[in-house]
């Protein structure tokens, strides 16, 4: 592959472009949005195969094929009920391969080109003649004690990889990694959306096992909190800085005490009309802000996802398939009564994500350019793109400037692509940043500062990292 790839388009910057990219290149990956499963760093066993490696995983991947008419049996896809049809990982990469041009132009095309070049020295284009011995060549290495989960985090030169996990995890599996031999930290991150959306299937066992891991007996909102503080100090205790809510809306609700105890009581009794449970989420919204400006943990908040928008698929396949759709959404309002309350507090810190493109001028940088205590996240799922980015990066600079984003967020399953992900937006990094000197916008001095900011030192600030 092309040693240049997404560093500039512009000839004149690419000097200039490669001396960026050089210095984030040595920079340590700080990943504080991950989705990677703990056990797989645990347990540390082989990939089964290339594709329950790069396929079944990858919800951008099996979309884009079932979008096409490639149904989830043929993929190997395990259904809720644990049931799967059990075609032979071979014939799975050859639809793969076979169909490998409808991700032209798309950023998942990007990150499996990155995957095979990088890890496994793999460059050349999939084509369905070539896939058989593709396969051969990823299955061979893929059994080699250095494609291991822990080698390769080593090899990734991951510094911190936080996870995401349950209200009530023990964090059993965080405490056993903590005694390997890492390079580098894997931390939890509290994502307590089980206990604050009554419409979730887990909402009622969800509240009983908050009761039960901190010994509380949750009867009143007031128990509710002294169970959700019990458990915020206990992930805190276990390395965790950071929060995670994914809502879907970014609306907060200031309610008396009194109305808290009503709210909860309502919704533990079952209602699920709109109204009450659209003031319940606002409600604890504005709890957990309160909560992080308590104990420090920096509150991550992306909204503006209709999960699960296909009920058969939901009811068939689950969570996380494939099937969640943007909404259009707005911040301003909404979040008007969090930063009224907390906004200002030395110890509350917020990083704010959307899918949705129109608030970036309009609401987000006016935000994060006024309030010390909030950042804005990068670029998320579907905009976590070369192009994305480059939107992003308009859109916001002139009012928020650089200082008050935080550093690239992967935000990924597939343990694989984080050192890709993060490198590609490093190569964009690198190359909008040249351009910016060219507009002299910046000197390169600012630039080659700019360049460590971008891909370390404002993760790892504000993160706490």
């Amino acid at each position: 592959m092309l040693s240049d790839r997404y560093l500039s388009d512009d000839v004149r910057a690419l000097h200039l472009s490669r001396d960026l990219y050089e210095v984030m290149k040595a920079k340590p990956i700080l990943s504080p949005h991950g989705h990677i499963d703990p056990k797989l760093i645990l347990e540390n066993k082989p990939f089964a195969n290339p594709v329950e490696l790069l396929i079944t995983p990858d919800h951008y991947i099996t979309r884009m094929l079932y979008s096409q008419g490639i149904s989830y049996e043929s993929l190997g896809i395990v259904k809720k009920d644990g049931s799967a049809t059990k075609p032979d990982p071979k014939g799975v990469w050859q639809i793969f391969a076979d169909n490998w041009h409808l991700f032209r132009g798309t950023p998942s095309r990007i990150w499996i080109q990155e995957i095979l070049y990088t890890l496994f020295e793999i460059d050349e284009v999939i084509t369905p003649a070539r896939a058989d011995a593709l396969y051969e060549i990823i299955d061979g290495k893929l059994k080699t004690p250095s494609f291991l989960p822990q080698a390769l985090f080593n090899r990734f030169n991951i510094e911190v990889l936080a996870t995401t996990d349950a209200t009530s995890d023990d964090l059993s599996v965080h405490k056993k990694i903590a005694d390997l031999a890492l390079t580098g930290r894997v931390i939890p991150t509290f994502r307590p959306d089980d206990i604050s959306d009554p419409l979730r299937a887990d909402f009622q066992g969800a509240l009983t096992q908050l009761a039960k891991v901190t010994d509380i007996e949750i009867s009143s909102f007031a128990s509710l909190l002294q169970a959700l503080g019990k458990q915020r100090a206990h992930f805190k205790a276990m390395g965790s800085t950071a929060t995670d809510h994914g809502v879907f809306s970014a609306q907060t609700l200031a309610v008396s005490d009194a109305q808290k105890e009503q709210l909860f009581k309502a919704v533990v009794g079952g209602a699920t009309d709109e109204a009450t449970v659209g003031a319940y989420r606002a409600m604890m919204l504005l709890e957990h802000a309160r909560m992080s400006a308590d104990d420090g943990l920096v509150m991550q908040l992306h909204p503006g996802s209709l999960r699960n928008y296909d009920k058969k698929f939901f009811t068939e396949y689950g969570t996380d398939i494939g099937f969640d759709i943007p909404v259009s959404m707005t911040f301003a309002r909404e979040l008007q009564p969090l930063l009224n309350e907390v906004g200002h507090s030395k110890n509350f810190r917020m990083v704010l994500y959307t899918l949705d493109e129109s608030t970036y001028s309009r609401e987000l940088a006016p935000i994060a350019g006024a309030y010390p205590s909030v950042r804005l996240g990068a670029p998320w799922w579907f905009l976590d793109s070369i192009n994305g980015m480059q939107r992003w990066r308009d859109a916001v600079t002139e009012t928020t400037g650089y200082y008050n984003t935080v550093g690239f967020i992967d935000d990924t399953r597939g343990f694989c692509s984080v050192p890709v992900r993060h490198d590609v937006a490093r190569r964009f990094d690198a190359g909008y940043l040249a351009r910016e000197v060219g507009r002299h916008r910046i000197s390169k001095y600012e630039a080659l500062e700019l360049a460590s900011d971008l891909s370390y030192n404002l993760s790892k600030d504000f993160f706490n990292l």
